[in-house]
């Protein structure tokens, strides 16, 4: 089977996946089951943006939830002092993230592995410690966001049906992006950077350029993520938006799925966050903590099992299946263009 049947073959079930998404409010009516089916979309999202830096780049980063919380409150005080659009302030908050992507993945891509993963953790902690010690941000108070209008304007509705379908064009946004990523020359240049960074390096790939396009990107769809989780919620503090359990959720999310797979994060999601409020449900307020044990679970048993996530697992058992044809091997082609 060809790359290109391949390919085609993973953006229709994408594209049916999608259209079923677009079609389920019409089936299901109740506000809470509508606001699940928000929640999954909105981890789907965050998912796939870190899947472009941690996934295909490589580079796993625990602290994504700077950029969740930059893109929330950038947005929320450009409304708040300035009244303007959350449309606006979703593109500035995602522009604000991508500078502070730069800025913050400059000397921190100068760590590898795990180094890595705990430099962006201490810088998703110091941000939540300054922005929870800052009266011009509200500190712990937190900040609420106006209730005396609604509409498309302002991104506030008494109904949870058009929340669902922004966050379902977000989504859409978010896996577009990916997928031009992942068929594009960056794309490749990601997955050198990922399997054989030194040969990369000697074919004269910048590793640090293009783990910086990388980091980039994510940071913006992840930020414009925190700008809807704003406008839905209507309140922000540190401790909902920078905090380090969202981090771990949005890595695992995109590694529970399987990492480096462009609909990998879509399930992962559905799974991940089926339990969560499963569990929620369950325990009740008695159940506070759940979500880590859940978290810690899940990442011990991806580690041990499957590496590659479950749709890595479908993939196997699939391969197993009584006359299932055996694959033949497959040597991804590194292409390096200058």
């Amino acid at each position: 089977m060809t790359t290109g049947t391949n390919s085609s073959r993973k953006m229709a079930g994408t594209a049916a996946l999608l259209a079923l998404a677009a079609i389920l409010p019409l089936a299901v009516t109740e506000p809470s089951q509508q606001n699940f089916l928000i929640l999954i979309l909105m981890g789907a999202q965050m998912g796939v943006a870190w899947n472009i830096v941690g996934g295909y780049a490589g580079q796993v980063s625990l602290g994504h939830a700077v950029f969740y919380g930059i893109g929330a409150y950038t947005s929320t005080m450009l409304l708040l002092t300035l009244g303007l659009t959350p449309w606006i302030g979703a593109l500035a908050g995602g522009l604000v993230a991508a500078a502070f992507a730069l800025a913050m993945g400059w000397p921190c891509f100068r760590l590898k592995g795990h180094y890595f993963a705990m430099a962006t953790i201490a810088v998703a902690e110091i941000m939540q410690i300054l922005v929870t010690n800052s009266d011009a941000l509200e500190g712990a108070v937190g900040l609420y966001l106006p209730m005396d209008q609604s509409g498309w304007g302002v991104l506030i509705f008494l109904s949870k049906l058009p929340y669902y379908y922004v966050i379902l064009g977000l989504l859409v946004l978010t896996v577009l992006v990916s997928w031009a990523i992942e068929r594009s020359h960056i794309g490749y240049y990601f997955r050198a950077i990922k399997d054989e960074p030194e040969a990369a390096r000697a074919l004269g790939v910048s590793l640090t350029r293009y783990k910086l396009i990388a980091l980039t990107v994510s940071a913006f769809l992840t930020a414009m993520g925190g700008s809807f989780y704003a406008q839905k919620e209507m309140f922000i503090d540190p401790g909902s938006v920078f905090a380090t359990t969202i981090s771990i959720k949005i890595a695992l999310i995109a590694i529970l799925g399987g990492v480096g797979r462009l609909t990998g994060p879509v399930l992962g999601a559905v799974i991940l966050i089926t339990i969560e409020e499963y569990s929620r449900t369950l325990f009740g307020s008695t159940g506070s903590g759940t979500d880590m044990i859940i978290y810690a679970a899940m990442i011990i048993l991806v580690a041990v099992f499957s590496p590659s996530g479950v749709l890595g697992l479908l993939g196997d058992l699939r391969r197993h299946l009584p006359g299932a044809k055996p694959d033949t091997v497959k040597a991804e082609k590194m292409e390096i263009r200058p």
